[in-house]
């Protein structure tokens, strides 16, 4: 053997030695802390594949003998990073796992005896694209979905991914195409400008590959391999001619397709969507990204050493995720190395194309080089959230067969590609002497092409021709070199991003189940309500740790919220995480020092404003329905209790979660309903207090009457020959009310909205949808009358309004208690440290006056009526002065919701309430929400009359 072929494989050994260093350290660090003692037996596979690839190297020897010696160590390095943490994260699966790893360096081995050079394979390259194209396509019509995407063709117990096959099969098409056709796609071009764009008859390929990737997309649903598939066709492209015409058309197909596919797909959109904002739905559709950024903000710089981590939390962790979990445990040193490693494969795979003897065996080693590095690319990219999540795996080191096949087989390609220089040395010596000569370009020539090439046949004079075409091709084989090299340091320049300069952002992240779960051996501080019951403490377990339990059963649970070490957490347990954990607690020099020191602290305890009993009540009087009640404290905000029905189960978030959510939504503060005539109290406030109208105004009540080009009409048909304001309310007459809007105008009515708190996220210590109004410009004089009855109609830019949350309607209520100053409400009273002292009470805050004095005290009387003498009677309460305005909101032709605000007691009052009910289709609502409202508030003035109250 030549000295130089035999330093080659000599070097290539030595790395495989050196390799073999980290794999079986990594894999014996994973034993130890699954405490398992380490001996040959359970070394046995990070030994075993050492051994394989040591097999690998002698036929590269025999087979290969010039090949890159990087290649192959690159690859053991990789694949026995991947096998211990498929091992690690799937025990399960780890024995199919290595496996397929031995059978794909048996593949390799296989391609490196079989096949007798790349060349030999063009022989078959329209069979080889017809079968590639076949594999691609095949999943569309007999394919089986899994995790979204129709990729999988399962044939009784074995499943494979045929993609993965076709990808092999098209590049080595795609080079021996190519190859042939050089010259003719180099100078077929049309000037514009500084560019040279290729003519439209020369697009057919690109437009062809462009068009199959659509498919894939569309019926295949797989965003990753269409962009990755068209991605190496493109850079094959460039590479072959130098045209950066292509590139561009390529960007603007690329373009195209992925607008129409957003527009027409939802899986694409859904795709963008969450790549955009996964906290949108951390729990659903954005889990993985999500749980995946905790993990790897978790790993900052050196990680938590493998099998310490929490990255099985990530759904599906071993195959697209499997770099997240590399991340958090070996932090970011180790996934950067992981990264530099996939960088310099590619690196040396493009040494070998400008190494190769010929343009086919250039364009395999470019195309191959270019799917292993662009799929790497792609995944990281999409786990790190720089790219939206294409669903490809990690080339060497994720879960699946097929992949890992397909990924052995290139490696034995391009080590085959690699195997005979250029003579590059000859073609610079005579580089640098007279190129004119065409003897000395012969000569070049015979030097740099072994035999007769197809494109030497067409008797083309191009750039691409002879010795100045090789040189071109290795110019832009240094180009790619750079762009290759830049993508993976934007993929370790994102990481470092987030491991180091996001990641107190991340861990800090209230519903981060990461966080709660490293929490667990920390005593969480208890949730109180204020008449001292506990909502929610942790109780020490026999392993140490603790765990959250609820004395009250499934009490106030929109409030104080869910604790899961996989769903995260919400509520007072999101809000008020690091109060309850202890990692904010410096109210004393001890507990100060103990934080400094980072010495383990019980959690300070949060106390409620919510009363127990009244939140029981509240709860009681939803059974049986849909809907939402509030009870505030007027004069402070306070919330006394907040109910939403349907609800969950604290111990059983996971069926919540993975159900329709419909019970996870806090109906007093995240749904906005349509107010109905309960509206009618701003309506009124803002005609009394502008002094454009008095209780004994009075107004013309017909059944139906039309403002602004449209008819108002009352429910039922009801009609009256006029009524005073005080009469209109009492009576809830709409036409009255739509008269008054029309008199106080837009501006004025969307003024004294928001005066009440419509357009603001209410809460001081919880978040609130805004209640929404129109923008006045935009609201036409039937518009303004329905709001001002308390009905959205409008269409335009600006919300319909009045649209809002039940919470939104307390504050009304208790304003107007409050003799017109609104109170910002909270639910959090005050902080208890371990040792029982208050470090901080939350003080009242007000949003300002809405009305004036004398006009909450006119409204107030007014209200006073509808529950003694009208709508409301549903709402009184025996012995106590109730003051109120119902509400009926229809929400189709056949349905509606029921609701009620009001106060009590009428002289002094301490409590507000606010109720929505929703309604079936054809069931009757007309006062449904004022009794529930009255049963309510009838526990709530008993249990303040005696003394357990706030």
């Amino acid at each position: 053997m030549p000295r130089a072929i035999n330093t080659r494989r000599n070097t290539e050994l030595g790395l495989l030695i050196a390799a073999a260093v980290p794999v079986i350290l990594l894999y014996a660090m994973y034993l130890l802390n699954a405490k398992v003692a380490l001996s040959f037996s359970s070394l046995a596979v990070p030994i075993g594949l050492f051994a394989a690839f040591g097999v690998a190297h002698f036929a590269t020897r025999r087979f290969a003998p010039e090949a890159d010696p990087a290649i192959l160590p690159l690859v053991f390095l990789l694949s026995g990073i991947g096998i211990a943490f498929v091992t690690r994260l799937a025990p399960t699966l780890a024995i199919g796992q290595v496996t397929w790893l031995f059978l794909s360096v048996a593949a390799m081995i296989a391609v490196l005896v079989l096949v007798p050079s790349i060349e030999a394979l063009a022989q078959y390259k329209f069979t080889m694209g017809i079968v590639g194209v076949a594999l691609l396509l095949l999943p569309m019509l007999i394919g089986t979905s899994r995790g979204g995407s129709k990729l999988w063709i399962v044939l009784g117990p074995l499943s494979f991914q045929p993609g993965e096959l076709a990808k092999i099969l098209i590049v080595l098409f795609l080079a021996a195409y190519l190859a042939e056709n050089r010259e003719m796609l180099s100078a077929s071009a049309i000037k514009a400008g500084p560019l040279d764009l290729p003519r439209p008859r020369m697009l057919a390929p690109m437009l062809l590959m462009w068009g199959m990737s659509l498919l894939v997309v569309v019926f295949e649903r797989d965003l990753g391999s269409a962009l990755l598939f068209f991605t190496f066709f493109v850079i094959m492209l460039y590479v072959c001619t130098g045209r950066v015409g292509y590139v561009l058309v390529s960007i603007l197909l690329l373009a195209v397709g992925g607008v129409f596919c957003y527009h027409f797909f939802g899986h694409v959109q859904t795709r963008v969507q969450i790549w955009l904002n996964p906290f949108k739905d951390p729990s659903g559709k954005g889990l993985q990204i999500v749980q995946s950024l905790y993990s790897l903000a978790d790993g900052g710089l050196v990680g938590s050493g493998i099998g310490k981590g929490l990255p099985k939390l990530i759904p599906v962790v071993e195959s697209d995720f499997i770099f997240s979990a590399i991340g958090e445990e070996m932090g970011l040193l180790g996934a950067s190395a992981v990264l530099i490693c996939y960088m310099l494969l590619a690196v040396r795979g493009l040494a070998t194309a400008a190494r190769a003897k010929s343009d086919i065996s250039a364009f395999t080693a470019v195309g191959l080089t270019a799917a292993i590095a662009v799929q790497a690319f792609l995944i990281v990219g999409g786990v790190t959230k720089l790219l939206p999540l294409t669903g490809v795996t990690l080339p060497f080191m994720s879960q699946g067969g097929s992949s890992l096949l397909a990924s052995f087989i290139i490696v034995g390609l391009l080590l085959k590609a690699g195997d005979e220089g250029t003579g590059r040395e000859a073609q610079i010596e005579q580089g640098s002497g007279s190129v004119g000569s065409q003897t000395q370009v012969e000569k070049a020539m015979a030097s740099v092409v072994h035999g007769a090439h197809a494109r030497a046949s067409r008797g083309l004079d191009t750039p691409e021709s002879g010795v100045l075409g090789r040189v071109a091709l290795g110019n832009r084989l240094v180009s790619l070199v750079t762009v290759f090299t830049m993508m993976f340091a934007l993929l370790v320049a994102n990481l470092t991003y987030i491991q180091v300069f996001k990641a107190d952002y991340y861990q800090t992240l209230p519903n981060n189940n990461h966080t709660i779960a490293k929490s667990a051996k920390v005593q969480r501080g208890a949730i109180i309500a204020a008449d001292g019951a506990t909502l929610a403490e942790s109780v020490k377990q026999p392993d140490g740790t603790y765990a959250r339990t609820y004395p009250q059963g499934n009490v106030a649970t929109h409030t104080v919220g869910y604790l899961s070490s996989q769903y995260g957490a919400s509520g007072i347990e999101a809000t008020m995480n690091q109060t309850l954990t202890g990692h904010s607690d410096y109210s004393t020099w001890s507990s100060a020092i103990n934080a400094m020191a980072g010495i383990e602290t019980p959690g300070s305890s949060v106390v409620l404003t919510i009363n127990s009993q009244m939140q029981k009540a509240a709860e009681q009087a939803l059974q049986g329905h849909r809907g939402a009640i509030v009870v505030l404290n007027p004069s402070t905000g306070a919330v006394l209790a907040k109910a939403s029905n349907p609800s969950f189960d604290y111990n059983d978030i996971g069926s919540a979660i993975s159900g329709n959510n419909a019970s996870l939504v806090d109906r007093t503060t995240q749904t906005l309903y349509t107010p109905g005539s309960t509206f009618k109290v701003v309506s009124l406030s803002a005609a009394l207090d502008s002094g454009m109208a008095t209780l004994d105004s009075t107004y013309r009540a017909p059944a139906s009457l039309e403002i602004g080009g449209a008819k108002v009409t009352n429910i039922d048909n009801e009609a009256w020959s006029s009524l005073s304001l005080k009469e209109a309310l009492t009576y809830s007459v709409n036409t009255v009310f739509g008269q008054l809007g029309q008199q106080v105008g837009a501006s004025k009515l969307v003024s004294y909205s928001d005066a009440f708190g419509y357009g603001q996220k209410l809460g001081q210590d919880f978040s609130t949808v805004a209640s929404l109004m129109p923008d006045p410009s935009q609201m036409t004089e039937w518009e303004t009358a329905w709001s001002a009855v308390g009905q959205p109609v409008g269409q335009h830019s600006s919300p319909a309004g009045p649209q809002t949350t039940v919470m939104q309607n307390a504050v009304v209520a208790a304003a107007i208690a409050n003799k017109g100053v609104v109170m910002n409400p909270y639910v959090v009273d005050h902080i208890l440290t371990p040792e029982g002292a208050t470090s901080s009470t939350t003080k009242p805050k007000s949003l300002g006056q809405a009305v004036s004095a004398q006009t909450a005290q006119q409204i107030g009387e007014a209200m006073l009526d509808v529950v003694n003498d009208g709508t409301g009677m549903g709402a009184q309460v025996a012995g106590v002065k109730v003051a109120g305005k119902t509400g009926t909101a229809e929400v189709s032709s056949n349905a509606a919701n029921s609701l009620f605000i009001g106060f009590a007691p009428y002289d002094q009052p301490t409590v507000a309430i606010s109720v929505c009910i929703e309604g079936s289709e054809g069931e009757r609502m007309v006062g449904v929400a004022a009794g529930v409202a009255g049963k309510v508030l009838a526990t709530c003035l008993r249990v303040q009359a005696m003394g357990a109250g706030v």
